[in-house]
């Protein structure tokens, strides 16, 4: 039974405070409330329909699209609430847009990551399934981000993202007085030698609770960080943004061809 003081009534979830009349079926996840802005400033119009917290909830077209998208805040213990409240207000598609730190060659400060799977560090996926249950992005997501950052002449890269749950240990990153959790100094080259692409903390736990409840989740984080040269810069910050926005059509138009096609799953006999 639900707790009336968790979910006063059935419209308005209780963290994201949105209903169903407040959200499009694809929602963008950027981590930062400061973040909504800067997408927004992209699409052809958007309202705030919610501000909650640490999730910040806004509305409109991109494309001639709909779309909505709401903030998390940092980790993927709050990420995971949004992807619950959202899914219960109607939402199937999840797209998180973020910023990272790269740990392979030939990965530069604004690049972008488009991960198709993660590495389950976080803690909060192993609350709702098992330890070897994998963290996967949808094929669709994935093949949407890819056309996206085609079209706008991005350089990206594909692959697998690990997603921590500490800025500082859980990434290999000294803590305070120089502190070291036991393994942190080789965990990045750990995870080079099998080549994961980079760090974050919120894309494999987005990933894993949407699959969970059969919905589509994906990701594209901006490189701000090159972990190898120790080159920290918010370069690029509306690529993602951009990339993810762009993507979230074209998922719309792939929708609409499959509907019409009488297929479940887009495929390369299809295009758009």
């Amino acid at each position: 039974m639900t707790d009336a003081s968790e979910d006063p009534n059935d419209e308005t979830q209780y963290h994201v405070a949105v209903g169903p009349d407040d959200v499009a079926e694809t929602v963008l996840l950027p981590g930062n409330p400061e973040r909504v802005d800067k997408v927004t400033a992209l699409w052809d119009d958007s309202e705030e329909v919610a501000q909650h917290r640490e999730y910040r909830t806004a509305t409109g077209t991109y494309d001639d699209e709909p779309l909505s998208v709401t903030s998390t805040g940092i980790g993927s213990p709050s990420a995971a609430i949004a992807v619950e409240e959202l899914a219960r207000a109607g939402v199937e598609t999840f797209i998180r847009v973020g910023s990272c730190g790269a740990i392979q060659e030939g990965m530069e400060v604004g690049d972008l990551v488009i991960s198709s799977g993660g590495v389950r560090q976080e803690g909060t996926s192993k609350e709702y399934v098992r330890e070897d249950y994998p963290a996967v992005a949808d094929q669709e997501v994935v093949s949407a981000l890819v056309a996206a950052a085609e079209r706008l002449g991005y350089d990206y890269h594909v692959g697998v993202t690990m997603s921590a749950d500490s800025f500082y240990a859980g990434q290999g990153r000294p803590g305070l007085d120089g502190f070291r959790a036991a393994g942190s100094e080789e965990l990045v080259e750990a995870l080079r030698d099998v080549d994961v692409k980079n760090i974050e903390m919120e894309a494999s736990a987005i990933m894993t609770v949407a699959n969970v409840y059969g919905l589509r989740a994906g990701a594209v984080c901006t490189v701000y960080a090159n972990r190898i040269t120790g080159e920290f810069r918010t370069e690029g910050e509306s690529r993602a943004a951009e990339t993810a926005s762009l993507a979230a059509a074209l998922l719309a138009r792939m929708d609409r061809v499959k509907a019409e096609a009488g297929v479940d799953h887009w495929h390369a006999g299809l295009s758009l």
